[in-house]
């Protein structure tokens, strides 16, 4: 038998426990969870095939009821001794993609980095367009491109057009950006024309990832009028291995900022979801920027109330992005053309002075929160490096 040591100031305690999908030579994929530097089976732990699938959706799609407990089993059984062959050194094992994506939507939830877009592509006008604080502000991704850390994303090409150029060209993107974001799973989907309420987000949201949405600018800045992003967002978005259960987070509820005007009451809550989570962006070895979620205009749950409040189904396995995390302060944006305005302000990494994504650039994005238990709870990171563009 095995007992787990946690050491002090672990962000992996008995009151995080996120989900993951693993493998170890020679064997297939399956659920865990981790508890400091391991990671449990939980398929050998509490004897379920449900956790011997290769993705978390089978278990997601038992429901809130089954999340809960299995998670207060697990507090239990995690905090004494465990069979031998089911606890596995995190060193020793492969993270896979945790979850099936079913849909991918990607919100603009944050009126810092709204804003700041405004003032660059739009210096003459208001900032904010008028509907953006009336509701979350989204477009539908693809979930196909969706990848799990450590998984590199090859530079995308097609039609760019600059100020200067009278024709659009095609080739690589110039201008390759990375966008901070928290992911919401969703594990409880909803028939067609059924809605889910923001005090039922609970209920259908599993857990949060750390998420990279990549961005070619430039591709994105040509395309984008008049029905929004494409071949600039769809070529890629990272994950972290990490699925952090919405239980794990109760610590970490707070009030969005005050919301002026008053939503339409289908965006109206009882509950306070805003998330007291802290991001951190490293672009090779540098930390360049900590973005906090704590200012985002939009919660989660209205994003998911948004999202089903036309009768749109919901699966097991949708994913939503927050859109890009970013503060008030130069050091708090989610994003490099934000924090560079637009390339014109260059930042200092690893020597040099920089402004978009370079071929063999590596970037990671992290985040944690409080915990129930008085500490940080940690959500691990969703790294990857940019490698050159594949071209005829």
């Amino acid at each position: 038998m095995t007992r787990i040591d946690i050491p002090d100031g672990s962000l992996f305690g008995l009151d995080n426990l996120p989900y993951g999908v693993f493998s170890t030579a020679g064997t297939a994929p399956r659920v865990g969870v981790r508890l400091a530097d391991h990671v449990v089976d939980l398929a050998v732990l509490l004897g379920d095939d449900v956790f011997a699938a290769a993705s978390l959706n089978p278990f997601m799609a038992q429901g809130r009821a089954r999340w809960d407990a299995v998670r207060a089993e697990l507090v239990e059984r995690l905090a004494g001794d465990l069979p031998d062959e089911a606890v596995h050194a995190l060193a020793d094992v492969r993270l896979h993609l945790p979850i099936e994506v079913a849909d991918y939507v990607d919100y603009y939830a944050s009126e810092h980095h709204a804003s700041n877009l405004g003032r660059l592509f739009r210096p003459d006008s208001e900032p904010l367009m008028p509907n953006w604080k009336h509701l979350p502000v989204g477009y539908h991704g693809r979930s196909s491109t969706v990848v799990v850390s450590g998984v590199d994303v090859v530079r995308p090409c097609g039609q760019r057009k600059a100020p200067s150029e009278d024709a659009p060209t095609f080739g690589p993107s110039r201008r390759l950006d990375i966008e901070a974001e928290l992911g919401f799973v969703v594990g409880a989907g909803t028939q067609p024309g059924e809605t889910i309420g923001t005090d039922e987000f609970a209920d259908h949201c599993f857990g949060v990832v750390v998420l990279n949405d990549w961005s070619a600018r430039d591709i994105q800045a040509w395309e984008y009028v008049p029905l929004g992003p494409n071949l600039g967002k769809s070529f890629a978005t990272s994950i972290s291995p990490w699925v952090v259960p919405l239980a794990a987070l109760e610590a970490a509820w707070i009030p969005t900022p005050e919301q002026e005007p008053e939503v339409l009451p289908y965006l109206r809550a009882e509950q306070a979801w805003g998330l007291d989570v802290d991001l951190e962006v490293e672009w090779n070895g540098d930390v360049v920027s900590r973005p906090p979620y704590a200012r985002m205009y939009w919660s989660p749950a209205q994003m998911l109330a948004h999202m089903t409040v036309n009768g749109a189904t919901s699966r097991t396995g949708d994913l939503f992005g927050s859109g890009t995390i970013s503060g008030p302060e130069k050091d708090q944006r989610g994003a490099f053309i934000e924090l560079t305005w637009g390339g014109a302000e260059p930042v200092t990494v690893a020597g040099e002075p920089r402004t978009f994504l370079e071929d063999g650039d590596e970037v990671a994005i992290s985040a944690t929160a409080p915990g129930a238990a008085g500490g940080r709870i940690g959500f691990g990171e969703v790294r990857a490096r940019i490698l050159p563009a594949v071209t005829a």
